[in-house]
């Protein structure tokens, strides 16, 4: 049973991981329901400090990710159009990977402005929105990311540390 808690575990790390850039996927709770499974083990002992704090991390990190771009596109001039905008432009960097890895910077920006000009006349106002509205996402999305790859690196170390209690077939 262990192994599969453990292997289950791990997956939830790492589609947690892809939960920081797909907006469909609340990225950091999924890692942190990884790092239970693990502590739900036998081999692992109860660490209901760290699993607390984790979990605190991953609910605020995740309404954070919801208020830091909202912030951005307002600080910006920016409106809800160029936030829906970043949106559809990550939809499509992932699923249209035409530019590579930088599509995934290059997108969002472009689906802001264009939400962004699709409700303003103003190129110029457009341009600074988009850009409040692209850095909100971008760091909502650093933030996810670098909790997530944290709990993965929590989850490895201690399924290494714990590793000849974890595999052993009694």
């Amino acid at each position: 049973m262990d192994i599969v808690l453990l292997l289950i575990g791990f997956l939830c790390t790492l589609i947690g991981i892809l939960g920081s850039f797909l907006p469909v996927l609340p990225g950091p709770p999924i890692s942190w329901v990884g790092l239970l499974l693990l502590y739900l083990t036998k081999a692992v002992p109860d660490n209901w400090w760290l699993l607390g704090i984790t979990l605190v991390i991953a609910l605020a990190i995740t309404i954070m990710d919801y208020i830091i771009p909202a912030m951005g596109t307002k600080k910006f001039g920016g409106s809800k159009a160029g936030m829906i905008g970043t949106v559809v432009g990550l939809l499509v960097a992932i699923f249209l990977p035409v530019l590579g890895p930088f599509g995934i910077i290059v997108w969002p920006f472009v689906g802001a402005l264009v939400g962004e000009l699709a409700n303003k006349a103003d190129q110029k106002s457009a341009l600074k929105a988009a850009f409040g509205s692209f850095l909100g996402f971008l760091t909502g999305t650093f933030m996810k990311f670098v909790v997530t790859v944290i709990y993965l690196g929590l989850f490895i170390w201690k399924a290494i540390e714990f590793g000849p209690e974890l595999f052993t077939f009694s």
